[in-house]
């Protein structure tokens, strides 16, 4: 199906533009009005048309995932570095997860739309991260119910000029046009079951781990696990949250069948629960070494620099996020 593909500048930099997505009939007065609701573009031109799909991977039946770089937001990737993807009903279709920018999300539009012309019913946004959900906007317009943690809504307002500003400085300016966050309109706060047509997905919210609004998707269909950052793989985990409540929900999370899951990061189907076991182990190190360093009274000028580093050579992105991850853990710990 042609989609409606609008040409926007923006209003304050008219040498700053780019082509966006619209969901939808290929209308001209459609790009006037969504043009005119955001103040800071003009419309520079409007086609019938589409955009290249994102490269998904069939993991169980109607479960679509693309992998992501393992990557840091950059100008190469716009935003492309985080697993996502939709699974499929006989009625409506889940988005999970969007992208780090609206680009990537409507390539993962496409690429359901490449499959499906059923309504898209659901976006689920698994945590705050923003190479997780920056592109929510594309499936917003598309009239998805935007759901998350009870706790995701608050976490990206508090966090929302930041995004944007790191947007900015490393994906470039024109990364975050016609983008934004989107906010859940629902929010779970326990289970919530959702009926996508004869395939029921059961969205359940967790104690502070990862981050603080960690949420998980089971497909009960094919036993599929969404279980997005709370397992890593190939990429260094990021502590975000409490190591000390991370490390007990895998553990709880363990103990529950699951026919694959889905990592945040890294190949897009792993086994359960023997995937949970990398990220387990390195969350462990962590808290041994941090808990050695305090006996010792050394402080965190020190400790940050040391604890963790004899495993760089076990993980992609060590330098970008292991220092941080030791500072997180010292004060989770320096008070027990």
């Amino acid at each position: 199906m042609l989609e409606l593909i609008v040409e926007v500048c923006l209003a304050a930099r008219g040498d700053l533009c780019a082509d966006r997505l619209l969901p939808g009939a290929c209308i001209e007065a459609r790009a006037e009005t969504w043009v005119a609701a955001r103040p800071e573009l003009t419309l520079a031109g409007w086609r019938c048309g589409g955009v290249a799909p994102l490269a998904v991977v069939e993991i169980a039946p109607g479960v679509f995932v693309h992998e992501g770089a393992v990557a840091t937001l950059d100008r190469a990737n716009l935003g492309d570095h985080a697993n996502v993807g939709f699974i499929i009903g006989s009625e409506a279709v889940a988005v999970i997860d969007t992208g780090g920018t609206r680009h990537v999300a409507e390539g993962l539009y496409a690429a359901v739309r490449e499959r499906t012309d059923l309504p898209i019913g659901w976006l689920i946004l698994t945590h705050t991260h923003p190479d997780h959900v920056m592109g929510g906007a594309v499936f917003d317009e598309a009239g998805a119910v935007v759901i998350g943690h009870a706790r995701l809504g608050p976490a990206l307002e508090a966090r929302a000029d930041t995004y944007v500003a790191a947007m900015d400085r490393l994906a470039g300016p024109a990364a975050g046009i016609g983008g934004g966050l989107v906010l859940p309109e629902e929010a779970v706060d326990g289970r919530r079951e959702i009926d996508l047509g004869g395939r029921l997905l059961t969205l359940e919210a967790h104690p502070t781990a990862h981050t603080d609004n960690d949420l998980t998707v089971f497909d009960e269909t094919t036993g599929t696990w969404w279980l997005s950052d709370l397992i890593f793989a190939s990429h260094l985990p990021v502590v975000d949250g409490s190591v000390l409540g991370w490390i007990d929900l895998l553990d709880a999370l363990a103990l529950r069948p699951a026919s694959r899951v889905v990592p945040g990061h890294g190949a897009v189907s792993q086994p359960w629960p023997a995937a949970a076991g990398p990220t387990r182990d390195y969350l462990a190190r962590l808290v041994a070494e941090t808990r050695d360093a305090l006996a010792r009274g050394e402080p965190l000028s020190v400790a940050g620099a040391r604890v963790g580093a004899d495993l760089r050579g076990a993980w992609e992105l060590f330098d970008d996020f292991n220092a941080r991850n030791a500072t997180t853990v010292y004060r989770e710990l320096e008070w027990e």
